[in-house]
């Protein structure tokens, strides 16, 4: 009985002969060694550097390649943002990644790999709000976001397939070529080439980023947080109420001094 191919295995072969390859020259294209043969015959899978070069070199879209696309090509005038990989779980539902601070180092590098994403815990969400779209979890990293977000919170965010459809004054996690972060976008006037990224905390100044070096963009919708803090209102009441109980006890001491 033949072996059905993988689909990614499938489709690289066809986009080889699509653009008139032997297996030796476009395995050289793609600097993987001599020949693209085990490739097309589903032994060898298809790594991050692989997909990363066809996007770059002829702008394919990753998503097409492992069957998850109909769109075969990137349309780079449209800002593409939309998720590189895509995770279903046993029941064919799009499941949650979540990127911890380490993972999030490699992200950008790993985009693409197909392999990297499934050392990465998942989970799923019942809720109506998170049906019908994809959405992975990031934790933050350091204080530009303070008040709202905390250092080590994680938060959950909705995939924008253009940047076009990216909204002025949200949050997002903006996936760079080398860096995750996690700001509110504003787009510039007159330069729709770049974008702005602004922290919440005023020590932080605005830093402006070409659309070009976004990889993908996630909308935050919401946040989990491990470990509620009291609030300082009660801390400060508690505190009063401690040394009112010391001044009394300092009173009581006096008057029974006196008495003696």
């Amino acid at each position: 009985m033949k072996t059905q191919l993988p689909i990614e295995a499938q489709r690289f072969k066809k986009l080889r002969e699509e653009l008139r390859h032997t297996q030796q020259s476009f395995a050289e294209l793609l600097d993987i060694g001599a020949t693209t043969a085990d490739i097309e015959r589903g032994k060898t899978k298809i790594t991050g550097k692989v997909v990363m070069e066809l996007m770059a070199q002829f702008n394919i879209n990753p998503l097409w390649i492992y069957g998850k696309s109909f769109e075969k090509y990137i349309d780079t005038s449209r800002g593409d943002v939309s998720p590189k990989v895509l995770t279903i779980d046993s029941t064919g539902n799009d499941s949650i990644l979540l990127v911890n601070q380490k993972a999030a180092a490699g992200y950008p590098n790993n985009i693409h790999d197909t392999g990297w994403y499934q050392t990465l815990p998942a989970f799923n969400i019942p809720l109506p709000e998170y049906r019908n779209a994809s959405y992975r979890g990031f934790q933050v990293e350091g204080d530009s976001m303070l008040p709202n977000i905390k250092p080590n919170e994680w938060v959950l965010g909705r995939a924008v397939p253009s940047i076009n459809e990216a909204t002025d004054s949200k949050i997002y996690i903006v996936v760079l070529r080398d860096s995750v972060l996690v700001k509110k976008l504003q787009k510039i006037p007159n330069n729709p080439q770049s974008i702005r990224l602004i922290s919440l905390n005023d020590e932080y100044l605005p830093i402006d980023v070409k659309v070009k070096d976004i990889q993908e963009l996630w909308m935050v919708n919401s946040k989990l947080t491990f470990g509620i803090d009291e609030p300082a209102e009660s801390n400060l009441l508690r505190q009063l109420q401690q040394s009112m109980e010391e001044l009394k006890a300092q009173m009581r001491d006096t008057v029974n001094k006196k008495t003696d």
